[in-house]
């Protein structure tokens, strides 16, 4: 099971993509535990154990710290395409999230 997770400014606008996420990691037979989440709850959530960590356009400003506090966990972490986050292609997100894990 692969847990993911989205961070954004409130977690709400990433939980329709979360929904898409789901739907391709079922026709593509992945098992994944994929959820969203306000970005201020990234530490706490690295501490419960991830495997992925995405952040919303809208918070990229916040890559850089996002990047120290996952590097000391192993948890790799990069910003969502703007084009597939604004689209909705949860598809393209996911394919994202496994080539980070290098599936």
């Amino acid at each position: 099971m692969i847990k993911i997770r989205l961070f954004c400014a409130a977690g709400m606008s990433t939980s329709v993509l979360v929904a898409k996420m789901q739907e391709a990691a079922k026709a593509k037979g992945v098992e994944a535990d994929i959820e969203a989440f306000p970005e201020s709850t990234l530490s706490k959530k690295l501490e419960e154990g991830i495997d992925v960590a995405l952040l919303g356009p809208q918070v990229r400003y916040k890559l850089p710290a996002a990047k120290k506090l996952c590097a000391a966990k192993g948890v790799p972490v990069d910003v969502i395409n703007s084009v597939d986050y604004g689209m909705m292609k949860g598809d393209k997100v996911l394919d994202f999230a496994l080539k980070m894990l290098g599936k």
